[in-house]
């Protein structure tokens, strides 16, 4: 299969996915700002947002980080949020309040274009969903002001054992649970982050390490919302496995949490997080 039509068949399955899967990550996950989410402080900060500035939040995915920004552009400001999620920007739309100098666009990074420069740039928890991720900041910088900022944030590859936990035992179940291109961990390092801003061109390229702290509940608990929050192709694709395959994996994640269990069972996992930010030269 040749990599354009490999990246398209990516991307409408992404779309498909986040459209199902948008409503539950809001409610567990963005609006209540709870481990990884705890970083939108920090981007904002890093991001050097200032009143007036004209700022695109790319993947703006349900508006977390969208609605911060309006804050700190105030009414003299203007914002351009964008995804590939209908259902996504329908939800941030009610959740950020609809306003006149709020833009709601459903696009693609790779090829979206403005008549515009903005101030500054971001975008939280998405490069990694860009099969073209080299194209989509070269994109990005053509849109960007001169010494304007960018600020993206990523999951460390070595240090989320919320995923791991479970995502390595259940790709020894199953292969091709997950698709392997893109590879969603290829910019969890400190090195393969900045690489891919070096390449596309940008100046001043700082990446910070944070580290924040999350709890599933009790080990019942990560397992039952693991399996009910599931989209459907990865809940296809667990449910073939037999009764016998299910209490194994179960019990394999289970020595996986063992770990990270505190004396009254409640599961408290680390979870690293890198913020890069650059500039455009």
């Amino acid at each position: 299969m040749k990599k354009e039509s490999k990246s398209l068949k990516y991307k409408q399955r992404t779309i498909l996915v986040w459209n199902e899967i948008a409503p539950f990550y809001h409610k567990r996950w963005a609006r209540n700002e709870i481990g990884p989410f705890n970083v939108t402080n920090e981007l904002i900060k890093l991001s050097k947002i200032k009143n007036g500035d004209c700022v695109l939040d790319l993947a703006c995915g349900t508006g977390l980080v969208t609605k911060k920004i309006a804050r700190k552009v105030g009414k003299n400001g203007m914002i351009y949020a964008i995804d590939a999620s209908k259902t996504a920007i329908n939800i941030a739309k009610k959740w950020v309040e609809m306003k006149e100098n709020i833009r709601f666009i459903i696009g693609d990074a790779e090829t979206i274009q403005f008549n515009i420069k903005f101030d500054a740039i971001t975008c939280q928890y998405a490069l990694f969903f860009f099969p073209n991720a080299k194209k989509v900041l070269k994109n990005l910088k053509k849109i960007l002001k001169k010494n304007g900022m960018i600020a993206m944030s990523v999951h460390s590859k070595t240090n989320v054992p919320y995923f791991d936990s479970i995502l390595n035992p259940v790709r020894k179940f199953i292969p091709d649970y997950l698709p392997k291109y893109p590879e969603l961990d290829r910019f969890g390092t400190t090195k393969s982050f900045k690489e891919e801003f070096v390449k596309a061109g940008y100046q001043k390229i700082v990446v910070k390490k944070l580290l924040y702290h999350y709890s599933p509940g009790n080990f019942s608990d990560y397992w039952n919302n693991y399996k009910k929050y599931l989209s459907k192709p990865l809940k296809q694709k667990f449910n073939k496995l037999s009764k016998y395959q299910k209490s194994n994996l179960r019990e394999i994640v289970k020595d996986n949490t063992v770990q990270y269990t505190k004396k009254d069972g409640k599961i408290i996992f680390p979870w690293e997080v890198l913020v890069l930010t650059a500039r455009n030269s």
